[in-house]
């Protein structure tokens, strides 16, 4: 315990007034050679152990190709691939018991021998505050529907403790996700302005601010005019690995743009003045010649 005699005295005596112990020396009582403790209130470092069974609900294989030899078949392939282990299942429940079943459970082995898991993208609450188990409309009518307590916790982003409430939850999930992960594994988690502060922390804190691999901008929305503050237009993806020896597949990553877009963006350009960049010639190296941006500055010059 790092606390002078002074500093102990000090605690002893809120302790018996029944007051808040200094959060300077909460951390002090609980420190080790770490510079920096990610603290709140109900940081618990043990995590769930359970390991319960999935029931099996449904079951769907693929269509069963078409076959043209006369043979009476049934319509699904029997050798479907959601027989074999536990590829391509839809898991129904509470994630934190989910987690803590397939790190204790049989299906860990069975995970393993695959080599693990390779990736994890999880798209948390973002603490609005907000209530998404209400009615919905469709077409015009309201519909009600009666959820189960499951549904109900599973839809709401209410946090009645504050912060440190959702910190212990997202903080025993993340530990759980880490120690399935493999080695070469990383996990993508989705957030916004309200809590990427919070989870950023929580990531370093269980992976090691190392493995931070990058942080994603996912843009949501155009440029829009605000009167007192700049456009919250994007979404947060924070990457972090489980080593620094993690897959990173980049021929997967880029797609064709969608169709038209290219051409809906230059006329957007050209209509304000801009150049359509596709007429450009380029250089014997691939690149824009240099006379393009003299051109371009002399006649900024000139308006």
């Amino acid at each position: 315990m790092n606390l002078s005699d002074k500093e102990k005295e000090l605690v002893i005596q809120v302790i018996k007034n029944n007051q808040p112990i200094p959060k300077e020396y909460i951390y002090k009582m609980h420190s080790d050679e770490e510079d920096v403790f990610l603290f709140w209130n109900g940081r618990k470092e043990d995590i769930t152990n359970v390991a319960l069974p999935f029931h099996h609900i449904e079951h769907i294989d693929e269509p069963r190709k078409e076959d043209t030899s006369g043979q009476t078949i049934s319509m699904f392939d029997t050798k479907g691939r959601q027989k074999a282990g536990w590829h391509n299942k839809l898991i129904w429940g509470d994630n934190k018991l989910i987690l803590s079943s397939l790190a204790n459970g049989p299906l860990r082995e069975e995970i393993e021998k695959e080599g693990g898991l390779k990736l994890v993208y999880i798209d948390p609450p973002f603490a609005v505050g907000a209530d998404f188990s209400h009615t919905i409309e469709l077409n015009g009518e309201t519909a009600v529907k009666n959820q189960s307590v499951l549904e109900e916790i599973a839809y709401r982003d209410t946090w009645q403790k504050g912060i440190s409430s959702y910190l212990k939850m997202i903080y025993e999930r993340i530990r759980l996700i880490h120690n399935l992960l493999s080695n070469d594994g990383s996990i993508y988690v989705h957030c916004d302005w309200r809590v990427n502060g919070y989870l950023r922390l929580i990531l370093d804190d269980v992976f090691g601010s190392n493995r931070f691999v990058n942080e994603i901008a996912w843009c949501t929305t155009g440029a829009s005019r605000v009167e007192k503050n700049y456009p919250r237009k994007h979404d947060t993806i924070l990457y972090y690995s489980k080593s620094e020896n993690y897959t990173f597949n980049k021929d997967d990553i880029r797609i064709p743009y969608a169709e038209g877009s290219i051409d809906r963006a230059n006329r957007n350009v050209v209509a304000t003045g801009g150049m359509n960049f596709e007429s450009i010639e380029l250089n014997a190296d691939g690149k824009v010649p240099e006379d393009f941006w003299v051109d371009i500055q002399l006649s900024d010059n000139k308006e």
